[in-house]
This record gives structure tokens, sequence and C-alpha cells, in this order.
């Protein structure tokens, strides 16, 4: 369109001066004329001069004027076609130029304003009069200037324009992030003499591409973290059972006691991180049931204010009718527990804490500002919010980063907000967070709405001695694990069948002529896995109680998620804690057998 704008500005520019040039001749021609008839007429007398050329002149005279005028006439119609056209063409670049999303500048080689477009108001907020006679490089951020300033040089050396990405103060003080690309005017020796520029905000897209590579991180830390606790589990299962035994084993007075005693206490202060990185990873085993989570925040309600201490007020705002959700209880307590801690610790000099609920709906707009897919429908709400020191952008981007912490060392593990962050996502909830320097900060948990009745499963009474004589199919791969297993359930008086794998339980168990009164089976293992091989042994065995145990369940049963009803016993263990549910799910299988008759 340029170059056309420019070969019409030429053509007119050429009839201009061919019109002009062609009325300056007939002038000349018609001036000459009148003195030649003048002088003779002078000299010779009126009656004398033969008026016959003279007529024929003048008629010769008046066609060429009449000529002319119908020249001047055309060659008019013919320059305002031109100029209607170049109207036109000077329309549509205002059209453009008015309501293009990006912005438009135009510069010389001495960086000199000629142009900006208004949509530099529209987005910046800056009017004609407050960009005219500055200077290009004024807003733009002083570490981004010397970039910008080479690129524009380069341009005018090369002639080639330059693309370059940098921050640009708003009206309002704030900094926005500008992708900026250049192209160059030349004049007829080739020489740039202009830079047309073209600004596009891209500080969305690029909030947008950071939340995503967070995302990514996240889900990556997540998988380390979960191979990590799996393996570690393995390891102080070992070191926590072994280390029973021997303390059982020696006197209180013994020297070595307390050595001892301090091991079993570090190996369960290491179960409780590796159970918080498998939060994290969204690698837990749950138990999910319908919850009013109305009353879970009831229930905890004197217990947090115990935590959180006086000088910190614990308001509640409970929506009468919630909708209800479908959660593994003591995760979402622990998600309460979690933030309520933290909210804690963000008001050193006191303050107020609130929990509210609230029924949500996430529609097609609310899900466009996450980069990763959110689901249209309803939700449950849960905002927990205090009026702490509150947070910058860059600690809002790695809280929930495991291990990262901003408290001084030994105050925190910095998995608190990262367990949250993994039971919320497990559960199939959403999270964000709205925090300010000195402004307190807000997270937003939304827990997908179920339909269906509260959860109301009575446990059975545990008898006072948790030792037995039933018969058990104990089924671990790892060798280490499974003897110690084996050696802690002989003590409780169990009768005690191994395999380490479901292909040789499967075998032992055919073999077993007599009764098997339950199965305690890790989950992950090669070959069968553990609930593969509890479903085939319950079509052959109906009565038989099964106990899942396991470290790290993620991809075994149902993605993280047992079956509701199911026992479930997380590595690394006790010997207490194998007895104790190892009784409750064999007693669970007695009371339901006793209720069918």
């Amino acid at each position: 369109m340029g170059g056309d704008l420019n070969t019409g500005v030429r053509q007119l520019e050429r009839r201009d001066w061919w019109l002009w040039l062609c009325a300056v001749v007939v002038t000349l021609l018609l001036t000459a004329a009148v003195i030649a008839f003048a002088l003779p007429m002078l000299h010779l007398g009126g009656p004398t001069f033969n008026s016959t050329p003279v007529n024929d002149t003048i008629l010769g005279l008046v066609g060429l004027v009449l000529l002319f005028d119908i020249h001047a006439l055309y060659q008019h119609f013919q320059i305002q076609h031109v100029r209607k056209h170049l109207l036109e063409r000077d329309e549509l670049f205002r059209l453009i130029t008015e309501n293009a999303a990006d912005m438009i500048a135009v510069v010389d080689v001495k960086g000199q304003r000629l142009y900006n477009s208004p949509s530099y108001e529209r987005i910046l907020g800056y009017k004609q009069e407050d960009l005219e006679g500055s200077n290009p490089l004024a807003q733009i951020h002083p570490e981004d200037t010397e970039k910008v300033k080479q690129a524009s040089l380069e341009a005018i050396r090369t002639g080639v324009g330059q693309s370059v990405e940098y921050r640009m103060r708003h009206k309002d003080g704030n900094w926005r992030m500008l992708e900026s690309s250049a192209s160059t005017i030349v004049d007829r020796h080739g020489a740039v003499e202009r830079l047309v520029i073209v600004n596009r905000d891209i500080t969305e897209r690029k909030h947008l591409e950071e939340q995503f590579r967070q995302a990514q991180k996240m889900e990556a830390v997540g998988r380390l973290s979960g191979g990590v606790a799996h393996d570690f589990n393995n390891l102080l299962g070992v070191i926590i059972g072994y280390g029973e035994i021997v303390q059982e084993r020696m006197a209180v007075t013994d020297a070595l006691r307390g050595s001892v005693d301090e091991i079993l206490k570090a190996s369960h202060r290491a179960a409780s991180l590796t159970r918080q990185l498998l939060a994290f990873s969204r690698q837990q085993v749950l138990d999910p049931k319908v919850l009013d989570l109305n009353s879970v925040v009831k229930d905890m309600e004197k217990m947090l204010k115990r935590l959180i201490g006086e000088d910190i007020e614990l308001r509640t705002e409970l929506h009468p009718a919630l909708a209800r959700i479908k959660a593994d209880q003591g995760q979402i307590e622990q998600v309460i527990l979690n933030l309520a801690v933290n909210a804690r610790d963000a008001m050193p000099n006191g303050g107020k804490l609130v929990l509210a609920t609230s029924n949500f709906h996430i529609d097609e707009d609310f899900t466009r500002r996450y980069p990763y897919p959110v689901k249209v429908g309803d939700y449950l709400l849960f905002a927990v919010s205090d009026t702490g020191i509150g947070m910058d952008a860059g600690t809002k981007a790695r809280i929930f980063e495991p291990f990262f912490t901003t408290k001084e060392k030994g105050k925190g593990t910095g998995l608190g907000l990262s367990t949250v962050y993994g039971v919320v996502k497990q559960s199939g909830g959403y999270i964000e967070v709205v925090s300010e320097p000195n402004a307190g900060a807000v997270f937003k948990i939304y827990l997908p709405k179920v339909e269906g009745a509260l959860a109301d499963h009575p446990q059975a009474e545990l008898p006072a001695s948790l030792r037995g004589s039933e018969t058990i199919l104990l089924v671990e791969d790892e060798p280490s694990l499974r003897v110690l297993a084996r050696h802690q359930l002989e003590s409780c008086g169990y009768s005690v069948l191994e395999a380490g794998s479901g292909t040789e339980a499967l075998e032992v168990a055919s073999k077993q002529q007599g009764i098997i009164h339950a199965l305690l089976t890790d989950v992950v293992m090669p070959g069968i896995s553990g609930r593969i091989l509890a479903e085939q042994l319950l079509r052959l065995r109906p009565q038989l109680s099964v106990v899942f145990m396991s470290g790290y369940t993620g991809q075994a049963v149902g993605h993280g998620v047992l079956d509701e009803g199911s026992c479930f016993l997380p590595k690394p263990f006790t010997r207490e804690a194998l007895a104790r549910k190892l009784r409750e799910a064999l007693e669970g299988r007695i009371a339901a057998s006793a209720a069918a008759k």
C-alpha cells in the first residue's frame, strides 16, 4: 500500500507541474499574439488593415484557449481522482493506526518522535501531548535502556529492523513488558531516515508463560520427590523395625538405650518428612469420603485457637448451605492445619485469621485465568485469609516448592504449603494465592462438589491386646522389609506365609489347605500389583481380610485412591501400627460377616 501511495503522490505532482507549464505556455502565446496584433494596428491604421487574417488568428487563439480549457478540466478531474484516492488511503491508514491493538511509532535516526498511534493512550495511558517532544527512551526501564538503544543503532546501521523485549513504564507507574519489532524507511540513496516501531504488550502472556513453567517445575519436583520418598520409606522401615527390636531387648538403664531412642526419634521425623513429600507429589493413598467441610472446620476450631495463640483472632464464616465434597478427611485436616500455621507465622505481632466457606461456580471466563486445564462446574470454595506481612511476586511464585521457606533456619521445613498443594491437587481441586507485601494473604482452595450422603462408617472396637493367632499371607518384594515384617507378625503371635511377588503369593495360597485369615501386601510390585492380587485371592477366599501397605502408590491403587473401606498401612510403620491395622482389618471382617448373617 505504501508503494502505491508514493506512486500516486508522484503522479499528482507531475500532473500539477504539467498543468502549470501548459498554463504558462498558453499565457505567453496569448501575450505574444496580442502584441503581434496591436503593433500593426498602431502603425497602419484601421482603414488599411486587412481583417481577414486577424479573424483567422483570433479564431485560432480562441481554439487554442478552448483546447487548453478542455485539457485543464481533464487534468483537474484526474487530480481530483488521485486526491480522492489519497484521502481514502489516508483514512484507511488512520483507521488502522487508531484501532490497532499494537502501539505504532515512527522515529527519525536522531530518536525524535514523529508519530505515535492512539493505542499508546489505551495501553500505557499516555496521551499525544505526553509523548510529543519526549525522548523515546525516557519511559523504558533503566535496565533495558541500553538493549533498546543498541537494537535501534543496529537497525540504522544494517537497514534491517531488530526485535527486542523490554519493560516500559505505564503512566500509573507500573511496568509493562513489550515486544518490539522495527522496520526501516530509507531515502533515495538507500540510507535509513526513519524507523517504524510496532510495540505489543505481552505482559499477560509472560505471566501465563511463567505460571506454566512453574507448573512444569512443580510436576518435575513432585515426580522426583515421590521416587525419593518411596525408596527412603523402605530404608526407614528397616531402621525403625530393627531399632524397636533392639530397644525392646535393652534395659532402660543400658548405656546405649538413649542412643537407640534418638535413632528412633530421628527415623520418625524422617518418616514425617517423606509423608509430606508424598502429599506434595500427589502419590499418597487417599481414603476419600463424602464430607461436610463446615463440620471439619468446627471440629478443629478449638485446636486451632490453641495453636495460633491468644494474640491472633480466629473467625469462621461458614456458608449454611455448603456443598459437600469427597476427600480424605485426614488430609483435609492437614491442609487446614498447615494453612493456619503458615498464617500464624506471617503475623508475629498478632492479627486476624479468617476461615470462610462458600459455594462457587467455575465458568468459562474463570478458566481463562489459568494456563493449565480447569474444569467448569460447581465447587466448594475454602478461603483462608490473614492480616500478616504478605508476600511479593517472587515469593508467591515459589511458596509451593518443597523445602522453600522464608523462615529462619530451624523454624520450618518448607513442606507445609507443598503438602497443601499436593493434597488439593490429588483431591481434584485447585489452589491460588492472592497477596501483596504488608497486605496479608488469601489462600483460595476450590474442591469439586459431589452429591451423596455423608460418610458414616463406625469402626470396630479393638481388643485391649493387639496380639493374634490367625494365619497371615505376607507379600513384599523388598527382602529386608519382608524379613522384618515376618519377625514383627510372629512376635505378635501370628502364623505367617510369605511371598516375594504376586505370582508367588498365588502359588502359596493355592497350596495352603487351611484358612488364610488376612493378606498383608505391598501395593507396587513387579508383575501382579497388590490390588490385582487381592482381587484374585478374594474370588478364591471371600472371607479374606486385606491390608495394603506402601510408601508410594501413585499409579497402583486407582491413581492413589483406595476403594472405600480398604485398610491401608503407610510405610514406614512400627510394630504397634502394623498390629493395630491388622486387628482392625480382621475385626472389621468379623463384624461385617456377623452383620450379613
